[in-house]
């Protein structure tokens, strides 16, 4: 038998060491980094033993059956889900405390049973009675939905197969359980990987649709090794916070659909309500002629959303002026600043700047660069932007305005909300007729177009 040694794991990030230090250099954490037990030393030696099973092999030419989908009646989750819930498949879904997430999957939990499903509701952090009030509050207490507190996973499991195969299964949350045969804390590395693994094993075993919990770090990643997110078919993200009216829930990976699909909810009393339409959400309080605006035509997945880009420009005799944004990244706000003040000489190294997405939203793709540019341009000369004028575009370190991907899909979501000009890169080709497109293609253009009035 192989003979035990100690090991050091950071329990952040799962990083080993053969000795105890104070910070872990793979992921900077401080005192995160506790004994462990592995087997065996050196390298890793050969199998030996009883021979391994053929295993049939296929070639790419063969058509596979798509996977059945199982529909929640929540139209922004299943968008998020990519199209609704796979059978035996592995999800897990991390956010802020008290952003929703136990919410919207009781939400969704109720209307399943509602619709004969078996749907099994296992919670580590509160008592059922809890969860009943919670329902109750919802309006769900009539739901078919089992519940349960547990946080030992023999006994999970052994609940599990005892109630006949479910047909889907929550675990709120995976940080809470351990395994009885590990003599770690629960939440640590070692938990966490052997309790995902196992559940993650029943639900292939099985065919059960198991729903993970996760908490998230202060950085807003989920919390554990990140071979937890590798374990999983699909990681979704709550962004926002308990402030913001709206909830965003963003599919980051997803083996059953397309990344960066979101889903769009806002928090009502009577839980988490889907948002049809986020586009004319996101617009409905936007000021009327206010300089600092400028709304952007972006893409999340495969929907077309226009935001509202809001943008401070303010003198500072400070030897390093502020920058502070709110959902963009701060990075790519100073390429933008460096580039106007390159190119068109407007002078904004010596100002203040505040930059935010209105509604709680993140953004990510580089096609905001030009809107943010106009709302920093309207900004300091302190002439708005047209109320029915759209804008997007990637800005290159030249000056040049590059194109971006899917300008129909954008151009025709700006003239469904009513807007009439578009400001943007070389068009190639676009169908779209009902938006007057104005091209841009230098930054240097902008100082013609957003410095001057408009009409």
């Amino acid at each position: 038998m192989a003979k035990a040694q100690n090991i050091f794991v950071c329990q952040s990030c799962g990083a080993d060491y053969r000795r105890w230090q104070g910070k872990c250099d793979s992921c900077g954490e401080w005192n995160t980094i506790e004994e462990s037990q592995a087997t065996g030393s050196g390298a890793p030696k050969g199998l030996t033993g009883k021979r391994g099973h053929k295993v049939d092999l296929t070639d790419l030419s063969l058509k596979a059956d798509e996977a059945p989908r199982l529909i929640t009646g929540i139209g922004e989750l299943d968008r998020a889900f990519g199209g609704g819930l796979v059978k035996g498949s592995a999800i897990l879904i991390g956010g802020d405390p008290g952003i929703g997430k136990s919410t919207i999957l009781l939400q969704a939990l109720a209307k399943l049973a509602q619709d004969g499903r078996t749907c099994v509701y296992l919670s580590g952090e509160e008592a059922t009675t809890q969860v009943q009030m919670r329902a109750d509050r919802l309006g769900l207490s009539a739901a078919p939905v089992k519940l349960g507190s547990a946080t030992n996973l023999r006994d999970i499991l052994a609940t599990l197969e005892a109630t006949g195969t479910p047909d889907i299964v929550v675990i709120d949350s995976i940080q809470t359980l351990y395994a009885d045969n590990l003599e770690a804390a629960p939440g640590t590395v070692s938990q966490v990987r052997l309790c995902s693994h196992e559940l993650i094993s029943y639900a292939k075993r099985s065919g059960a649709i198991l729903l993970l919990v996760g908490h998230v770090t202060k950085d807003g990643q989920i919390a554990g090794p990140r071979v937890l997110e590798h374990m999983v078919d699909t990681v979704l993200y709550f962004e926002g916070d308990r402030s913001h009216q709206f909830r965003i829930l963003r599919a980051v990976k997803n083996r059953f659909g397309g990344t960066d699909e979101i889903g769009v909810f806002e928090m009502t009393s009577g839980g988490l309500q889907e948002v049809a339409n986020p586009s004319a959400q996101f617009l409905a309080d936007r000021p009327q002629d206010e300089p600092g605006s400028a709304v952007f035509a972006g893409m999340e997945g495969t929907r077309p959303v226009l935001v509202e880009i809001q943008a401070l420009v303010a003198r500072s005799s400070a030897a390093n002026p502020r920058r502070t944004v709110v959902g963009w990244d701060q990075g790519r706000l100073s390429m933008v600043l460096a580039v106007l003040d390159a190119r068109t000489g407007v002078g904004l190294a010596g100002c203040d700047v505040y930059l935010n997405i209105a509604g709680g939203l993140k953004i990510a793709e580089p096609a905001a660069d030009l809107a943010v540019a106009v709302a920093l341009l309207s900004s300091l000369s302190g002439k708005p932007v047209a109320q029915d004028a759209v804008v997007f575009g990637e800005m290159a370190l030249s000056g040049d305005i590059r194109p971006v991907t899917q300008m129909d899909a954008r151009l025709k979501e700006a003239a469904k909300l009513g807007f009439a000009r578009a400001y943007g890169p070389n068009p190639r080709k676009t169908s779209t007729k009902a938006v007057r497109y104005t091209q841009i293609e230098r930054v240097q253009d902008l100082l013609a177009e957003f410095l001057v009035d408009q009409d």
